[in-house]
């Protein structure tokens, strides 16, 4: 079974994706930052920004990884809490909280953002790095963040865009294609490791459909900031 047939369902980009990043846990850091240039601390730092988060908010980052949006969030937030379906990069953002300034004020715990252990309108703010695109059902990911918000509260997205050109559409999954398969090979000895990245482009609603997808599922004032030309882009809504 190829890569791209495995991920076609639901249920197979679930089991795919929970063994990917489990895999690539401790090299998320390094790849994250080959990929976007050295540019990404840069761009999550811009969506924090645009979250305006103040000392009273109470802050959600869903698919936390290793923490960035989250140690940026906790840094202007009462309280910042993490969540990530990858125990291993739950683990590796607690060691970071324990040397960071603000990680007094980080909470962290393992669970689905399909399903979030939270009950209604308890945050503020939600936050999500590259989050969205590798959910197995997208909407629900959306109803979730939604439920989650307490009424104004606002939700900012950072994430691959779908190129709607086809010529730059193809060559930007070309680009991640070639690196991402030297780069699977060279780290995992398996050259689908990476790819994983332009296959669940394909796939993706890019940054007009999530931003329908938003307004559909009672989000207001959706905007989306396109950053390096449009091939990345941070969704910022508001809950009604």
């Amino acid at each position: 079974m190829t890569l791209r047939s495995t991920i076609a369902t639901p249920e197979g980009k679930r089991r795919y994706v929970r063994r990917l990043f489990a895999t690539i846990a401790d090299r998320y850091d390094f790849i994250t930052r080959f990929l976007s240039f050295g540019r990404d601390r840069r761009w999550k730092r811009h969506a924090i920004a645009l979250a305006g988060i103040t000392p009273e908010d109470r802050v959600l980052d869903v698919a936390c990884g290793t923490g960035d949006l989250l140690f940026e969030a906790a840094a202007r937030a009462r309280r910042a809490t993490g969540l990530d379906v990858t125990f291993r990069m739950v683990q590796l953002a607690g060691l970071r909280a324990r040397r960071h300034p603000a990680g007094t004020r980080v909470g962290l715990l393992t669970a689905d953002m399909l399903a979030l252990p939270f009950g209604q309108e308890r945050f503020d703010v939600v936050t999500t790095g590259y989050g969205l695109r590798n959910v197995p059902d997208l909407s629900l990911a959306v109803r979730e963040i939604h439920r989650v918000l307490a009424p104004g509260g606002r939700f900012v997205s950072l994430d691959f865009n779908r190129p709607e050109h086809p010529v730059v559409r193809a060559a930007y999954h070309g680009y991640l294609t070639v690196v991402g398969s030297a780069l699977g090979h060279a780290q995992h000895g398996d050259p689908d490791t990476y790819r994983y990245i332009p296959e669940s482009i394909r796939n993706y609603a890019g940054a007009r459909g999530v931003a329908a997808l938003l307004e559909r599922e009672g989000f207001t004032g959706v905007r989306v900031v396109r950053v390096l030309g449009g091939l990345m882009a941070i969704h910022v809504a508001r809950k009604r």
